[in-house]
């Protein structure tokens, strides 16, 4: 059972699976509509129906692979969080949010997860469930954790073997120069280092480290 209490002001690495660990992005559709859903639910304003949103509502993002990346709206809202980093992969997503709104995390986690839930089951013609239970989240506690786990999040697709861009999508972009800026709150990270060249090159060698001792851990376990 998750035992976290959300501050405003405080960093949380938040993440979930599939139930049975399935897929939950079988393609495009579903991991540009994910995207999508990470920012439009990302409110302190009622967002009506979140069954409208699940289904009527148009993507701003189009129908290009390159183009699957969450965007700021031109339209000045309060957010429930502030995105530092994420990375979506087949069958489990994970989130670094700092909370900046009362009950943010918790809200957009809600709308999230029910939203998304409506609008996979209905493509798939599937019911139930999709998520393994609740979201877990985990306070990021020291600016030392959060530059740790900021590279794990951000490169986590390759943690797990996902190399092909039909696999996962991620903040790594906006990160080094290569993706939609804006989204993600990337100066927290980025700033305490001299250029993106510099963090590129030391989230890559933490990822190695991080990638080998879970190899290790699967090899004695």
């Amino acid at each position: 059972m998750r035992k976290v209490t959300f501050l405003d002001g405080e960093y949380y690495h938040i993440y979930n699976r599939g139930v049975d660990k399935r897929v939950i992005f079988n393609d495009d559709k579903d991991f540009e509509r994910f995207l999508v859903s990470m920012n439009d639910f990302n409110s302190v304003e009622p967002i009506g129906s979140i069954y409208e949103h699940s289904f009527h509502k148009k993507s701003r993002l189009g129908n290009s692979v390159s183009k699957s990346e969450p965007k700021s709206t031109k339209k000045k809202i309060k957010p429930l969080v502030d995105f530092v980093a994420y990375c979506l992969n087949k069958n489990h997503f994970h989130f670094i949010v700092k909370q900046v709104s009362d009950r943010g995390v918790e809200k957009l986690m809600h709308r999230l997860g029910l939203g998304f839930t409506k609008y996979f089951n209905l493509r798939h013609e599937r019911t139930g469930s999709l998520f393994q239970g609740p979201f877990q989240a985990v306070h990021i506690d020291s600016n030392e954790y959060l530059l740790y786990v900021g590279a794990y999040v951000n490169l986590n697709n390759l943690i797990h073997g996902y190399i092909n861009s039909t696999e996962f999508r991620s903040s790594w972009g906006e990160y080094t120069g290569r993706g939609y800026g804006g989204f993600c709150k990337v100066d927290i990270i980025l700033g305490q280092y001299k250029n993106s060249g510099e963090y590129k090159k030391i989230a890559e060698q933490t990822t190695r480290e991080i990638k080998r001792k879970r190899d290790l851990d699967h090899l004695e376990t």
